[in-house]
């Protein structure tokens, strides 16, 4: 049967996606061999008065444009101005735009640095949350990539995740470290409008870089729900991840017999003593592209 292809246009090259400050520009090298993409951060991660020179950094590397990705400053700020001056001046044009709230903050974005720009809109207010279908649907968005700190700080909140106590009082119902329903909401309603418009999303840090067993457990349900990778904020964080997107065996033998029968048959079929259909299909091929995935 003919298997309609549900990939997005752009993808990462792996599931784990790693933070590097743009003001420590040796950690750049070894931050890209560490993870499957990395991100160099003018914003955040970056001290103010350091960013003139990280920038002089980031036009001296030779990090490879494809699985890098430069997160530069909000719009409307000098800083935004300064790093698009030094964007032009390179080959990156994976960018990351923070505090995304808009298509036209898109397609500015675009029109400066050229129609090769490929944008991973950093949905992290509450203004973009709700704006989230709008600018997944802009042409110059590849990506949408939702961030919980800054969504909850901007709700004039103070925690995005369910402490150790709070767990305690309702045994069964939420754990230490879950996110709270605002935030969660947040997770959902991005990677929804990333699904509706054919973009991949990226899942969110994961803060605490002592609990392992939490990572997995978030990284392993958003492999399930069909996140295209998890971002990171240390290297110790990497294999974790890439474990989570990693299929077990028995998921890749189903899928790759599934999708050896798909190719014979014509329409709903038997397998494995029972119905599939497309939606199965598009499972199969899902596991099949995350067997794959991930520098070895």
């Amino acid at each position: 049967m003919t298997i309609q292809h549900s990939q997005t246009r752009w993808q990462p090259t792996g599931p784990a996606i790693l933070f590097a400050p743009a003001d420590r520009p040796e950690r750049f090298a070894k931050a890209s061999e560490r993870a499957d993409m990395v991100i160099l951060d003018l914003e955040d991660g970056c001290r103010a008065e350091n960013r003139p020179a990280s920038r002089d950094a980031i036009r001296s590397c030779n990090l490879s444009p494809d699985s890098t990705i430069v997160r530069i400053n909000p719009p409307e700020t000098e800083d935004y101005t300064a790093d698009l001056e030094m964007l032009r001046a390179t080959a990156f044009r994976q960018v990351m735009l923070p505090k995304a709230s808009s298509a036209k903050q898109v397609a500015d974005l675009v029109a400066d640095l050229g129609q090769g720009t490929q944008v991973i809109a950093l949905i992290e207010t509450p203004l973009g949350v709700l704006r989230a279908e709008e600018i997944a649907a802009a042409d110059g968005t590849a990506a949408l990539f939702w961030g919980a700190e800054d969504l909850v700080a901007g709700m004039s909140g103070t925690s995005s995740r369910f402490t150790d106590p709070e767990a305690q009082l309702a045994p069964g119902r939420i754990h230490s470290g879950a996110y709270r329903t605002v935030a969660a909401h947040a997770r959902s309603t991005v990677h929804l409008a990333a699904a509706a418009y054919s973009k991949a999303s990226l899942d969110s840090v994961y803060v605490d870089i002592a609990d392992t067993d939490g990572l997995s457990a978030e990284a392993i349900d958003a492999a399930a729900l069909g996140f295209a990778a998890t971002v990171c904020i240390h290297p110790g964080q990497v294999p974790t991840i890439r474990a989570a997107y990693r299929p077990s065996d028995e998921e890749i033998d189903w899928a790759t017999r599934l999708l050896r029968e798909a190719a014979k048959n014509s329409g709903a079929f038997s397998f494995d003593g029972r119905m599939v259909d497309a939606p199965l299909f598009r499972q199969a091929e899902a596991i099949a592209r995350r067997a794959g995935v991930g520098k070895q």
